[in-house]
């Protein structure tokens, strides 16, 4: 979705843009699927693909085009790719032992593989990720390892493979990363990219890049067109990226395009005239921010990402999203039970974007946002500018008259907020963009309410005329600036008001939209209150789904308001983090708190990994007596929040403007 909302600016900005993706259909998941539902891969994908397909549709992603890795021209590009990086020696076939099912007769690729983390004991570690702490692993890294298949333990055996050796491209990485240059050449401004992207990033290398094998011995996916290769495919993170090429080209050749223009660099000038922009979760970071540039870096004519806005994760009613415990909102589900209601969820989902830092979708802050923000403000102030235009005026935009001091300031302060909001939308903060939209509304809505065009409509008609006009190029305003957020809305609001279809983002912040004696339509709800029982039926739906649902502990002790007094709790902001040696739990932290940085000792090891948590804000009692814990004076205690299976989470403030040393009561 933030990828939608970039593309339908860049288009009402009359910008060339290709905006692809499809189904990974190659990933070990699937192959686990369909072995266990009796089935074949290919008719896990074939259904899956079509529920993605239409999901996406209705929920309105406007792609150029939406592909699948298991089409024929994505395996012919993906192989041709893999030949022309073993023609320039970008791999190493090597030997080595990997985990071998015996039940089922089948060596073991990374995602076949589980097991304990050896960095933050997570006991469902990947064979080559933890998706806890994001730690780049090797299937012999993981602890107590188990098949995915059988549930078996695995044996060793010999295979060959190609990898690539990542370590060889530090330096270039690093530079790329840090300064946004290659030997010199200016490629990106590495200060737009997120923190916790570059962070990421620089954590894999500063820990020391390894080898990662490019092939796997499976059945299903894009064979490797070698010799004495035969029951080898391409690993899935060198063929999926690559889908991005092969559906730009599918999609090119339909447009009566060329593919190249969108991925290449200009031959004669060797710099790019195009940007590629990944929008991913950040437990895909490393494979678009490393992986995928050293393939296209090695190949030699492509352009490397500009930017990689990878979010945070969302989260949901207090837990974390889980495909496997279906503690998940289902995209196709939603739009099944609220058919008419697409935008509303586009919406919410933007204004609680995880940009960050991790953020939390619950149905409750839906309907809060839904019913006193979309109907109360936005629809409200619509519905009430064209009932009344159609009332006094038979529908035509009426003659303006004086136009007041007050009313200049009104069209300033908007013109002021659209220019802003393209400059969010451009800095890929969609949320701040979002709620400038809305700030639109906002104004709109006080302008009319101050105004009361009702109460002077008889006494002062001509006043009312001005009033009813500005009001009308503010509707019209609001038409434009939630396009990129909400385009279904967007364009039952232009039908009402019967705008032009040749508006763009350039017109966002004029007046003169609407033209006087043009005519609108008749009103149309374009919001409807969410009402507490779809709420409630959401939260039992969920409820039923939760295992393990296991009630809260007791309350402690009653305590006195002067005992509560005595503590005294701060916000903090994390600036450095390691495990402390020897222990399983145990993190040193150093901590912002304000008035000084402080060093505590913190048992959340289990639950995060030090890279991860660098910048993030925590609750800190700072006026608890110092103790040594490990020969470790600890000045202070990270408050944190435990769930029903003891995994923790930081209690930390919901908004960007509290500060460090702020105080929490």
């Amino acid at each position: 979705m933030p990828a939608d909302i970039y593309v339908r600016y860049l288009r009402l900005n009359e910008r060339d843009v290709a905006f692809v993706c499809g189904s990974d259909e190659h990933g070990a998941a699937i192959t686990i699927r369909a072995k266990k539902e009796g089935v074949s891969p290919q008719e896990i994908v074939d259904k899956y693909h079509e529920i993605n397909k239409k999901a996406f549709r209705e929920i309105g992603i406007d792609f150029s085009i939406y592909d699948r890795t298991s089409s024929p021209e994505h395996h012919k590009m993906a192989q041709e790719f893999f030949l022309d990086l073993n023609k320039k020696e970008t791999f190493t076939k090597e030997t080595t032992e990997q985990y071998y099912d015996e039940e089922n007769n089948q060596f073991l690729a990374d995602r076949y593989i589980t097991g304990e983390c050896p960095k933050c004991n997570n006991p469902s570690a990947y064979g080559d990720q933890c998706e806890k702490c994001g730690s780049d692993l090797s299937p012999l890294d993981l602890i107590n390892p188990v098949s995915a298949i059988s549930g078996n333990k695995p044996v060793l055996k010999e295979t060959s493979h190609w990898f690539l050796p990542m370590q060889r491209h530090e330096e270039w990485l690093t530079s790329w990363i840090q300064e946004g240059t290659i030997h010199g050449r200016k490629l990106h401004n590495p200060k737009e990219w997120k923190n916790q992207v570059t962070g990421q990033v620089m954590s894999w290398i500063n820990s020391g890049l390894k080898p990662r094998a490019m092939t796997r011995d499976l059945d299903w996916g894009v064979k490797v067109p070698l010799e004495n290769a035969e029951g080898k495919v391409l690993y899935v993170w060198l063929d999926a990226p690559i889908g991005y090429i092969s559906a730009t080209k599918k999609w090119a050749d339909k447009e009566g395009k060329n593919w190249e223009d969108y991925w290449k660099i200009n031959k004669e000038t060797q710099e790019a005239e195009t940007k590629l922009v990944h929008f991913i979760g950040k437990d895909n970071i490393v494979f678009h921010a490393v992986i995928f540039p050293i393939l296209l870096k090695q190949q030699g004519e492509f352009v490397l990402p500009d930017n990689v806005p990878a979010n945070e994760f969302l989260n949901l009613e207090g837990d974390k999203l889980s495909t496997s415990r279906n503690w998940a909102v289902w995209l196709h589900e939603y739009l099944e039970e609220f058919p008419d209601k697409a935008d509303e969820l586009r919406y919410v989902l933007t204004s609680i974007l995880p940009e960050s830092k991790d953020s939390e979708f619950t149905w409750k802050d839906y309907q809060d946002r839904v019913n006193n923000e979309l109907v109360a403000i936005f629809g409200n102030f619509v519905n009430r500018v064209v009932v009344l235009t159609n009332k006094y005026y038979g529908g035509m935009v009426p003659e303006s008259g004086e136009v007041l001091e007050s009313d200049t300031l009104i069209m300033k302060e908007v013109k002021e907020i659209a220019h802003k909001i393209g400059e969010s939308i451009e800095a890929y903060r969609f949320r701040e963009a979002l709620a400038g939209a809305m700030s639109i509304a906002r104004i709109g809505n006080k302008y009319l309410q101050d105004s009361e065009p009702w109460k002077l409509v008889k006494s002062d008609p001509e006043r009312v005329k001005t009033i009813m006009k500005i009001a009308l190029q503010i509707s019209a305003n609001l038409a434009i600036a939630f396009e990129p957020f909400m385009p279904k809305k967007s364009k039952s609001l232009r039908e009402m008001l019967a705008l032009s279809e040749k508006l763009n983002w350039a017109d966002l912040g004029s007046f003169s939209l609407l033209q006087e004696n043009e005519k609108i339509n008749e009103a149309t709800l374009l919001f409807t209150k969410i009402e507490d029982q779809l709420v409630e039926d959401q939260l039992k739906k969920l409820a039923s789904s939760k295992a393990n649902n296991l009630p809260a502990e007791p309350t402690k002790e009653e305590i006195t308001f002067e005992d509560f007094t005595k503590l005294d709790i701060r916000i903090g902001t994390i600036l450095e983090a390691e495990k402390v040696k020897k222990t399983k739990k145990l993190l040193r932290l150093k901590v912002d708190i304000g008035s000084e940085i402080r060093t505590i000792v913190s048992g959340i090891a289990e639950s995060y990994s030090p890279e991860e948590i660098i910048g993030k804000q925590v609750s800190v009692l700072v006026n608890l007596a110092p103790r040594a814990i490990k020969g470790i004076e600890s000045q202070g205690m990270i408050l944190m929040a435990e769930n029903n299976e003891g995994a923790l989470s930081f209690v930390n403030p919901s908004e960007d403007y509290i500060n460090s040393g702020n105080s929490v009561s």
